[in-house]
């Protein structure tokens, strides 16, 4: 009729929905929760089973190879993990005669330290005395709570018990690992697309393609960029006249594993064995511009072209995932940061909901 409005009713969310969406939102927390308090939890089990994929890519391309020479596959994983072990067993005699160098030699440097460090104490003891002069309080003794230092030494000791127990079950179980992943790689490949439907198993064969590459050219990248470091850390110390120069240049490559703090934690060692000869601030500010100039150039000329093309991740999502696992592994969360957020975002990317964080991860 004429004259007569229609009147489009508004569409309204079904309350039932609304407490679905809540409730799979709940869900996911929950989840999200759960697993991090297993990771926290069985970091143990957890940093070996991570440990022996990452050996697994790492070794998987030499057995291929060897494969192709007509060698069975379980012999040239064999040969491969014991190939790795023996490296591992000649570095480790090396590096351990090196050590005890050092260690006989520990009394003077700490003794150095103790007296660097007394002097920090006394300086830091003087700010809280004028901090208490102005703003008087109760001392933790007298407020009859447990003293810091006992309450730092008690968590030290049981974060380094963990870090034992984490230390056994890698050299336990991480050859035996690495030989099961790389002997029976086809049958875990298959047993792995027969976890998903059909019509999902190409997208999933594609995400495992892209997850092998780029874990296998981030390993190969950050072998190579630490052999280099270690090179170039050890000759600059050598240079320097510095004790133990190889000893503090294996410190400084492993250290340049962790992402820009790394370039900062080279310092230490170098600062501890530089006490025993060098007294001024201009020496020290030396080893420190040469140290930050290696992992510089190191992080910036070459590990873009080795790692980066295939990682793929921006600075502030490195930034995250080391703060976060760090926080959660400690000192091999920071190793381990990388390649989990690398496997995270090729993941994000072969997901069609989970895209947007992918980009965000990547850009």
């Amino acid at each position: 009729m004429m004259g007569t409005e229609c009147l489009v009713p508004e569409t309204e969310t079904p309350p039932s929905t609304v407490r679905i969406a809540g409730s799979t939102f709940s869900l996911r927390i929950l989840a999200a929760a759960i697993i991090l308090l297993f990771f926290y939890y069985a970091a143990g089990v957890v940093i070996t089973v991570l440990l022996s994929i990452l050996l697994a890519y790492f070794l998987d391309p030499a057995v291929e190879l060897l494969e192709r020479l007509r060698v069975p596959r379980t012999v040239g994983a064999m040969i491969m993990v014991l190939l790795l072990i023996a490296v591992v067993v000649a570095g480790g005699y090396g590096l351990g005669a090196r050590t005890e160098d050092f260690a006989a030699n520990w009394p003077r440097y700490s003794a150095l330290l103790k007296q660097a460090a007394g002097a920090v104490e006394g300086k830091i003891k003087g700010l809280e005395g004028q901090v208490s002069e102005i703003t008087p309080g109760a001392t933790p003794q007298q407020q009859g709570g447990e003293r810091p230092e006992a309450a730092i030494v008690r968590t030290l000791l049981f974060r380094g018990i963990g870090s034992l127990y984490a230390l056994f079950l890698e050299i336990t179980f991480v050859p035996f690992l690495v030989f099961f992943m790389l002997a029976e790689k086809r049958q875990v490949w298959h047993g792995t697309l027969q976890l998903f439907p059909a019509s999902q198993r190409t997208r999933v064969k594609e995400t495992l393609e892209d997850l092998r590459d780029v874990l296998r050219n981030y390993l190969a990248g950050m072998t190579f960029l630490t052999l280099l470091v270690i090179v170039a850390s050890g000759a600059f110390f050598w240079f320097l006249g510095l004790d133990f120069p190889f000893l503090t240049g294996i410190a400084s490559g492993l250290l340049n594993m962790v992402p820009y703090i790394g370039a900062v934690l080279a310092w230490l060692p170098a600062f501890i064995i530089a006490l025993a000869k060098w007294k001024t601030f201009g020496q020290f500010a030396l080893i420190a511009g040469g140290l930050m100039t290696i992992h510089v150039l190191a992080l910036n000329l070459v590990a873009p072209k080795l790692v980066g093309r295939r990682v793929r991740l921006n600075a502030v999502a490195i930034t995250i995932s080391l703060l976060f696992w760090g926080w959660v592994w400690g000192g091999m969360g920071l190793v381990l940061a990388i390649p989990i957020t690398a496997s995270l975002r090729v993941i994000c990317d072969h997901t069609e909901s989970w895209r947007p964080i992918g980009r965000w991860l990547s850009a």
